[in-house]
């Protein structure tokens, strides 16, 4: 099933956040329990080379492959979609003009300006010939625009009425910055839960897909009942530091049980 098909038919998923740029470390994420692993060019170490690798092993878990690409480069869209990335998402999005260089970077003709040369995306998906390939494209590829400024916020209804945008994505921490005016940092400023709460239903009254990064995981019931579906967690750094303290703290136990 398709990112695109799991979302419409209402569930959450949860998508691994992967700044390494190593194709064997994201293998590793891509066979946790996640539905997707996003590889990260923004703020983290994924660069054209690295994403071109890494979604192999993700497609090969049967997991769902996304990228986010650098602030303004819309040009990687169409190359992370060529390499066969499910999903794109764009950070600082903040204007329905950006919104449209990023769908129109996203789609192909009529809706956009995607030029033509799935070399990598299509044989490592291995469904169907060209012309399907070419006929689904445009509706299984999700353009996912991100909402981290009052600059994006008040445009949000004209980015949503871009053709070509399936979905927002909030960034929340600099969502906090802007919302603060510079003054915190807070991915779960309560301040702000309101509006972030109105983003999600303008989404869906929009007919699209509402996504959010969850820093906190004690905020992941409240978001998801806001109606964010697609829920982003997990960089390999929390990963690694959650998993060590974990094993640690249980060896510990055991040996200090045997010494009583």
């Amino acid at each position: 099933m398709s990112l695109r098909d799991s979302l419409l038919a209402g569930e959450t998923l949860f998508t691994a956040w992967s700044g390494v740029p190593d194709a064997l470390t994201v293998e590793i994420v891509a066979a946790q329990g996640f539905h997707a692993v996003t590889l990260d060019m923004q703020h983290g170490g994924h660069n054209e080379d690295s994403v071109l690798r890494s979604i192999a092993p993700v497609i090969a878990a049967k997991k769902h492959p996304l990228v986010r690409i650098p602030v303004g480069r819309f040009d990687m869209a169409s190359r992370a979609l060529d390499f066969g990335a499910e999903a794109v998402i764009a950070p600082m999005v903040n204007s329905v003009d950006d919104a449209r260089r990023f769908a129109a970077a996203m789609k192909y003709p009529p809706l956009g300006e995607r030029s033509w040369g799935p070399t990598y995306g299509f044989p490592r998906h291995g469904k169907g010939d060209a012309a399907d390939w070419l006929a689904g494209s445009n509706q299984r590829t999700l353009a996912f625009a991100m909402i981290e400024t009052r600059a994006a916020l008040d445009a949000l209804d004209g980015i949503l009425e871009t053709p070509g945008i399936d979905g927002i994505f909030v960034g929340p921490s600099d969502f906090s910055i802007a919302w603060s005016n510079g003054a915190v940092m807070d991915s779960t400023l309560e301040d702000m839960m309101e509006t972030i709460a109105m983003i999600a239903e303008r989404v869906r009254n929009a007919g699209k897909f509402s996504a959010i990064y969850v820093v906190e995981p004690k905020i992941a019931g409240r978001v998801v009942a806001m109606g964010y579906q697609l829920l982003a967690m997990g960089s390999e750094h929390l990963l690694i530091s959650l998993g060590a303290a974990s094993l640690i703290n249980s060896v510990t136990a055991s040996i200090d049980a045997e010494r009583l």
